[in-house]
């Protein structure tokens, strides 16, 4: 299979086992299962993280995690949309 070729969206599912917060998950995934095990393993790490600095429940553990998870996939979009214009002047200059 070419490595360089988008990911088939078509494929079969495959069931993975995960453990998060001390719960463990049966999900389907059509990718990468190891992708999503370091997504798990990533989102377990934070909320022990999070668990560790005072006494909360599970639940706002979670909400917790949930805005920090989304705070970095805010900061990543906005990082994202500036090496487009980059990329866009940049291309504009070497055309000139």
């Amino acid at each position: 299979m070419d490595a360089s070729a988008p990911p088939d969206t078509h494929s079969e599912s495959q069931k993975v086992r995960l453990s998060v917060f001390g719960q463990v998950y049966n999900l389907s995934t059509t990718g990468d299962p190891a992708e999503l095990e370091e997504s798990a393993r990533r989102v377990d790490e934070l909320m022990c993280s999070i668990a560790r600095g005072g006494n909360l429940d599970a639940g706002r553990i979670a909400v917790l995690a949930a805005m920090h998870l989304a705070d970095q996939m805010r900061i990543a979009e906005q990082l994202s949309l500036r090496l487009q214009i980059l990329l866009r002047q940049l291309d504009e200059a070497v055309e000139a």
